[in-house]
């Protein structure tokens, strides 16, 4: 065992004997288990400051001379969903922002947080980083609809799409469950408290990887502390229909893998179907016993059929 495990498991069991609200040990255990998963994916923290003046933490790495693969996460969610992957998908230049709103980025309460206005913003990162001539994009949830946006509004310079679970697609309807008359004030999405945050956590996915509540408290922080900005986001992007959009990425017959957990309760899976309907060109792959996260949940699999997708992109 490496110093760094030896000393990430000395803080996980100091920390799991404590309560949970979030100390010094804790704080620093989840920075810790952060930053370990980082490394092992050679990802280094950067900051860029957009024309607003609003700054984008965002995460690069992979290989820096291979074609640009941007990630772009979830509603709630932060950069680092895509850190446990990342390190499957070295093969490509990563960059992978933490979106306005959410992470280490900026979080203006009166900004638009539509599709369109999020999917400019990433066009003005990739472009600073001379990288948006012809970039892959990849979206979890919310970051699909942003991707499906980024891709109709610059279809000459996107070069595939990779979309798990996205969001954008509402016809399909919302899991009445969920969201019952859809009403936000009750969305298990926006937590209030770390028992919001742990049920969150088990509801996105069917079996997810283990991290101990008193680490999970910590993380939660952020999403208590930002509840009204989330709720504000949360109804912007339920309002914000990308089936328009995704029309045009159809006729500029831009490649696109669909990957959907069968055990996905906060979108349904049967919003693939729609998916398909509108882009004819899209592979849809349904994952058993996988959540709304395949890329947390199953790390492998996620990245195995990935490879592959774009593996078939260069025999054409």
């Amino acid at each position: 065992m490496t110093l760094l495990r030896a000393s990430i498991t000395a803080l996980l069991l100091a920390s799991v004997v404590g309560c949970t609200t979030p100390n010094t040990v804790t704080v620093n255990t989840a920075q810790k288990l952060v930053q370990y998963e980082r490394n092992k994916a050679d990802l280094e923290k950067k900051v860029f400051t957009l024309a607003s003046g609003d700054t984008m933490t965002y995460l690069e790495g992979g290989n820096l001379n291979g074609e640009p693969l941007l990630l772009i996460h979830g509603f709630g969610a932060n950069k680092d969903n895509f850190t446990r992957i990342a390190k499957e998908l070295g093969d490509y230049h990563l960059i992978i922002p933490d979106l306005l709103g959410f992470g280490e980025s900026s979080k203006p309460q009166q900004a638009d947080y539509r599709t369109d206005a999020q999917a400019q913003r990433m066009h003005e990162l990739m472009q600073a980083k001379g990288l948006a001539g012809g970039v892959h994009l990849g979206g979890n949830s919310m970051g699909g609809g942003i991707s499906v946006a980024y891709a109709a509004m610059y279809p000459d310079s996107v070069k595939s799409l990779w979309l798990l679970d996205s969001g954008g697609f509402w016809s399909a309807g919302f899991p009445e469950d969920r969201f019952g008359d859809g009403s936000l004030e009750d969305s298990p999405l926006l937590v209030k408290n770390a028992d919001d945050y742990f049920a969150l956590y088990d509801l996105v996915m069917y079996d997810p990887p283990y991290i101990p509540k008193t680490v999970q408290a910590v993380f939660a922080q952020s999403n208590i502390a930002n509840r009204e900005l989330h709720a504000n986001i949360l109804k912007q992007i339920t309002e914000d229909n990308v089936e328009a959009r995704a029309k045009g990425i159809a006729q500029h017959n831009i490649p696109t893998l669909v990957v959907w957990g069968a055990e996905d309760k906060i979108i349904k899976p049967e919003t693939a179907v729609v998916m398909k309907k509108l882009m004819p060109q899209a592979k849809v792959i349904t994952m058993p016993k996988v959540g709304h996260i395949p890329m947390v949940e199953a790390v492998d699999q996620t990245a195995e059929d990935y490879k592959r997708f774009r593996a078939g992109l260069k025999d054409k």
